[in-house]
């Protein structure tokens, strides 16, 4: 009981700082963030052993398979407590601000080396676009944890996929965060145990077994966001980007969105404010976003199997491949939002060419194959792939 009143007066001030932060965010991100990511990356460094992999070379970690299991179980639990049958979320990215249309085109005239896979011709790609917040709980907007994620899934792409239970997708899956917030599986196992009793701070703040480094990290870039539709994501993990290639890819906002919360900083915040901020800005224009990745070029500093690492840019810098179209559209409705509610994400929704890497991609495979078949079974809704062609 005492951990349990600490963590929630912890958490009670992390909420007044989100009302705080927004007025003053971007500059002190801009002036600041640069020095402070390099010397948190240093200090992480200097814990790190070389591990003596190739690029785009990935080794199974001691106790991979089980804390695999252990977060299945865990996530699954999470979901049997927090939600009812008929109306199960996701285990994890659980509340959705929106799902939206959208169109991917592959850029003409690429430097060979980035032609793989669907970057590997000048197409256009129907797509599946989810915005969500954090999960496991659906929070009001403003008393989250200033983390986003942007999920896409890409139709019509032909050839064989890694997993069968779709036949012509490939799924992007990203975050607000260039790192992920725990650096393998056997430590995400020890994250989703502190949150099924809700108290995940402890994990990072545990006198025992620190993660504060970690925790900082994820703080330069987790913040109160303002509208989906005008952040930052990053797949923080790696992928191939055809054989012997790694690469890590990013989606970087080109268009002026409205970004006000109405109520701050300590006025009534209306509960989505982040679906209102979409449904403004789709009511009025289209949305561009410029898709870049990062190839990898040094296995230590750029590892597979420690996703807490920043990859830095000084080393290989992002390069645009393609954009993301995401028109004008009405969204908002239950129709929907009742069709996201039935779709599978899964980074194995891929081709070989785009294979997921490191520990926790591995993980991911059955993570999200089972707690996606257990929330469909739970809402009794059996799974359909999408053609893009859906009309509501």
């Amino acid at each position: 009981m005492p951990l349990q009143r600490l963590h929630d007066v912890l958490v009670k001030i992390s909420r007044i700082e989100r009302r705080l932060e927004p007025p003053v965010r971007d500059t002190l991100d801009a002036i600041f963030r640069p020095t402070l990511c390099a010397i948190l990356q240093v200090l992480i460094n200097l814990g790190r052993k070389n591990e003596g992999l190739k690029l785009a070379e990935e080794r199974l970690q001691p106790g991979e398979v089980e804390s695999t299991q252990a977060i299945i179980d865990l996530m699954r639990e999470q979901m049997r407590g927090r939600f009812k049958p008929g109306s199960y979320e996701r285990g994890g990215n659980t509340k959705t601000h929106g799902l939206v249309r959208g169109e991917v085109t592959v850029l003409d005239s690429l430097p060979e080396r980035l032609r793989r896979g669907v970057f590997a011709t000048s197409r256009t790609f129907k797509a599946w676009v989810r915005y969500a917040g954090p999960g496991p709980d659906v929070p009001k907007d403003i008393d989250d944890v200033g983390f986003g994620s942007m999920s896409l899934k890409l139709m019509g792409v032909d050839g064989p996929k890694l997993m069968e239970e779709e036949t012509a997708t490939q799924d992007l899956i990203c975050v607000c965060t260039p790192t992920f917030v725990t650096p393998n599986s056997m430590e995400n196992a020890k994250l989703q145990h502190w949150s099924l009793l809700h108290q995940p701070l402890w994990y990072f703040l545990s006198p025992k077994a620190p993660h504060i480094l970690d925790f900082l990290m994820q703080g330069l870039w987790n913040k109160t966001m303002k509208n989906p539709l005008g952040e930052a994501y990053y797949s923080t993990v790696p992928y191939l980007l055809g054989e012997g290639q790694a690469m890590k890819y990013a989606f970087f906002p080109r268009s002026k969105v409205p970004r006000t919360i109405p109520g701050l900083p300590f006025g009534k915040v209306p509960d989505n404010y982040l679906r209102d901020n979409m449904r403004k800005t789709l009511d009025e224009r289209d949305v561009v976003f410029d898709i870049a990745v990062q190839v990898q070029t040094d296995a230590h500093r750029m590892p597979i199997e420690h996703a807490g690492v920043y990859w830095p840019e000084r080393l290989s810098p992002y390069v645009t491949v393609a954009t993301l179209t995401i028109p004008r559209q009405t969204f908002d409705t239950p129709a929907r939002d009742g069709f996201n509610r039935n779709l599978k994400y899964n980074p194995w929704h891929a081709l070989a060419e785009h294979r997921p890497l490191g520990s926790q991609n591995r993980t991911r495979r059955r993570l999200y194959y089972e707690l996606s078949a257990f929330r469909q079974d739970m809402n009794q809704a059996p799974h359909v792939e999408p053609t893009g062609d859906e009309a509501f």
